[in-house]
């Protein structure tokens, strides 16, 4: 049987057909870091999580990086997840509220931040020696975080990020299928954000 090593190093079947599986048993699942469990919830609720961010920040890409960070919750918190509190649906799309709130007010405060000369947006050409040094750090740390994540991981979010690849087109680049890049994505981006955030940056996936 293929086995394939997940975060901490558990193993398990390589696939599973979870398409039957209800919604609770899936965050049961996802509780214990079940990957393709994660990707099933994606697949059923990624459309209306999507145009729920996108009725609260009126805007397609933040309301893209609103999913994102819904699942990224949804993967870190599924084991406080109570089924005699909430639907499944209901637990999922609260967290897709809250989150779609949080980038609105990230992105208040960005465009609230004095920016010198009347400039649109900072040419980093023109940054003062302090803040230069400050970016070169930052991404440094990124690219030392990205080298501690399983190759599989850090090739996924190297071409989507760097490469500019949609998560179908990692699939047939890769020859694997969507949800598994999916669940790579998703874990890739929840141990990234960890080790940034050890390393003091507040919000690591902007300097991807």
């Amino acid at each position: 049987m293929n086995l394939r090593v997940l975060p901490g190093g558990a193993r398990r079947p390589a696939s599973r057909d979870y398409s039957g599986f209800p919604d609770e048993a899936l965050l049961a699942l996802a509780a214990r870091e079940d990957e393709e469990a994660l990707a099933q919830l994606y697949d059923r609720y990624g459309r209306v999580v999507y145009g729920l961010t996108l009725r609260v920040v009126r805007d397609p890409v933040l309301a893209e990086d609103a999913v994102q960070e819904t699942f990224l919750a949804v993967w870190r918190t599924a084991g406080s997840f109570r089924a005699e509190r909430a639907k499944a649906s209901t637990w999922i799309l609260t967290l897709a509220h809250r989150r779609a709130v949080d980038v609105v007010r990230r992105e208040e405060r960005r465009r609230a931040a004095p920016l010198a000369d009347g400039a649109d947006e900072p040419d980093e050409r023109a940054l003062p020696a302090d803040a230069e040094i400050e970016l070169t750090d930052r991404r440094r740390l990124v690219q030392q975080a990205l080298r501690q994540l399983p190759d599989e991981q850090r090739e996924a979010l190297e071409l989507a990020y760097y490469g500019g690849l949609t998560q179908s087109e990692l699939a047939e680049r890769l020859s694997v299928p969507l949800g598994t890049i999916k669940s790579r994505m998703f874990t890739g981006l929840r141990r990234l954000r960890d080790l940034l955030a050890e390393a003091g940056l507040e919000e690591p996936l902007a300097e991807l």
